[in-house]
This record gives C-alpha cells, structure tokens and sequence, in this order.
C-alpha cells in the first residue's frame, strides 16, 4: 500500500483527494497547513501533494524544510502558475505541478507515474561499482571495498549527480545549481573546495582517478 500526504488548506479539497486515493488503496496522510505537512512528512511518505498557498508555512518553505531527509517525488499544488514560479518551486525540490482545477482522474493518473518513476530508478540504480568503490543511491553510502567512506552530505550529492551521469562534464556553476539550489546564497567557488575533499578522501583508497577535472570546463566521473 503506498502512502500519500495530501497538504493543503482547503478542506473540500483535501477530502476529495482523500477520497479518491484512499478508494485506489492509498493510506492517506492529511495536513491543512504548513506546519501540519512539516510534522507528517517525518512519517516518509511514497508521494507528497503540498499547496502552494498554505498558511503558517507555503508549499515551496515546507518542501525546502523537508526535502533534506524525504526523497518522494513531491507534487506543487497551485491556482497559477508562470515560470518565475516554476524555477522557485523545482530550485527547493518539487518534481511537478499540478494546477487548480484539476481531474481528480489525471491527478491520480500523474501521482501513480510519479510512484512507478521513482520505485523503477530505485530498482535500476540501487548499487553501482567503480573499481574498488561501491556506490548504494538508496542508503546514500560509498564503500571502497568493506569500509564506508564519511562524505558529508553535499559531497555525497556531487559523487551522486557525477556518477549517475558517467562521462558526462559538468562546470562549477552547474554543480552548483543542482546540488545547492538557484536560489543559494553563495558561491559556485565551494564546489572545487567540495571536490578537494571527496578527492582527498578517495585518495586514501587510490580511488581518486573516478573524479577527473576536464581543465578549463569541469568535472566528470569516469569508470
């Protein structure tokens, strides 16, 4: 049974979609601000809808809050949307929108895709192998042989979008965007201090040859 978290500040709507998953054999999870959807996201969720417009808390502060230590696809619920609201809401982690009014038929339709999406990468990356490194993307861990590398998280998060994307050249500015965000504040600078340090730790291993600079361009993460 896969579990939902519908948030929003609009009963009638909440009880609707409650309504409708919960007969397609969802267990629902029901919030009606904010602060409501914060305290249930801890209850890790297969999918989350959140409203944009909330009070307390707005959908895009909550998915900022919680997208740290929840990895379900999370839907933006919204009466408009342009693209200045887009960017904002895919900066904090949201993967989708869905906009007022809506099918309640496609709305089921596009969660259940969403659910099949995530559940079929976690089958087809789960682990993968880099000479003496293993990588596991569910418990988010590098091995090098039987020992567990400690990266802090932002330095597991580039060895993840590297390696996901094998051969692929990302610049600083790119990395940065993707592992912290359009809106940061700071520097795409950290990110070469942030490959010093994985490349550190790697070298303990002889592993740090996955992580090569492109000069002049970026990095890539090779075999």
């Amino acid at each position: 049974m896969y579990k939902i978290l519908i948030a929003d500040d609009e009963a009638d709507v909440v009880s609707l979609i409650k309504d409708y998953f919960e007969i397609n054999g969802y267990e629902v999870l029901r919030a009606y601000n904010g602060q409501e959807a914060l305290e249930l996201a801890v209850k890790q969720p297969d999918i989350i809808l959140l409203d944009v417009n909330m009070p307390e808390l707005n959908g895009i502060s909550v998915c900022k809050r919680i997208r740290d230590y929840v990895n379900c696809p999370i839907l933006f619920l919204t009466a408009r949307i342009e693209e200045a609201d887009k960017i904002t809401g895919f900066a904090a982690g949201g993967d989708d929108y869905i906009v007022k009014p809506f099918s309640i038929e496609e709305l089921g339709a596009r969660v259940a895709a969403h659910i099949r999406r995530e559940h079929r990468n976690q089958a087809v990356v789960n682990v993968k192998f880099y000479g003496k490194l293993s990588i596991d993307y569910s418990a988010k861990t590098v091995r090098a042989e039987e020992d567990v590398i400690a990266f802090a998280r932002k330095e597991y998060e580039i060895i993840e979008l590297l390696s996901l994307n094998l051969g692929q050249v990302f610049d600083k500015e790119r990395i940065y965007e993707r592992i912290w965000g359009f809106d940061a504040q700071g520097d795409s600078g950290v990110v070469a201090e942030h490959i010093r340090r994985i490349r550190s730790k790697l070298s303990l291993y002889n592993e740090e040859y996955h992580l090569e600079t492109v000069w002049g361009i970026g990095y890539k993460w090779i075999k």
